[in-house]
């Protein structure tokens, strides 16, 4: 779980929506989760995430990529392909992937 806003970020660029609900007992998640944001972070045109869980399981995780060549190298990761096929056997009830192109983006920062 991420604990930081991306922010600053000049569209057009693609954002990458997942979620999902997660089993009861994600035995292994956890390393692998930290292994693939070394992964993704190592992508050209990556730009950063964010990532949300409920105590329930529902968890939300938004990436932030500059085109789709760099979603498309992600996906062509063979460690991230591997993490994908251990989700469907044995941490995910069911997930979501939506793709999505930003055209535009603003925020707010009290501080």
């Amino acid at each position: 779980m991420s604990d930081h806003l991306v922010a600053g970020l000049e569209p057009p660029y693609f954002t990458v929506v997942f979620t999902s609900l997660m089993r009861e007992d994600p035995s292994g998640y956890g390393e692998t989760a930290a292994r693939m944001q070394e992964l993704v972070e190592q992508v050209p045109g990556f730009l950063g995430y964010e990532s949300a869980r409920t105590p329930g399981g529902i968890g939300i995780t938004v990436g932030y990529f500059r085109d789709e060549e760099a979603i498309a190298a992600w996906r062509r990761n063979l460690e991230h392909q591997d993490a994908q096929r251990r989700g469907r056997a044995d941490w995910y009830e069911r997930y979501s992937v939506h793709v999505g192109r930003v055209e535009r983006s603003y925020g707010f920062d009290r501080g």
